[in-house]
């Protein structure tokens, strides 16, 4: 079994939306491994869709903070289910 297939939809959401929020305020993956305190290791894996590395609520929390943001910024509006 893949690690990806450990990656719940909700997980990967927010994967998504911390990558598109580094990207579009040209951040390297340095750059948030710095805002996080954790390694480009961690971030690249969760980036990864051959990983399972996942952001926890205090990342969010960080990542929201930095970026001026809700930490419910970071969730869909509506069950993925």
């Amino acid at each position: 079994m893949k690690d990806q297939d450990n990656i719940g939809r909700i997980e990967q959401y927010v994967i998504d939306y911390v990558r598109e929020l580094r990207i579009n305020n040209n951040l390297l993956q340095d750059d948030i491994a710095s805002i996080l305190g954790t390694t480009k290791a961690f971030i690249s894996n969760a980036e990864s869709t051959n990983h399972r590395a996942k952001y926890n609520l205090k990342h969010i929390d960080k990542l929201a903070h930095y970026f001026n943001l809700s930490p419910k910024d970071f969730l869909p509006d509506k069950s993925l289910r």
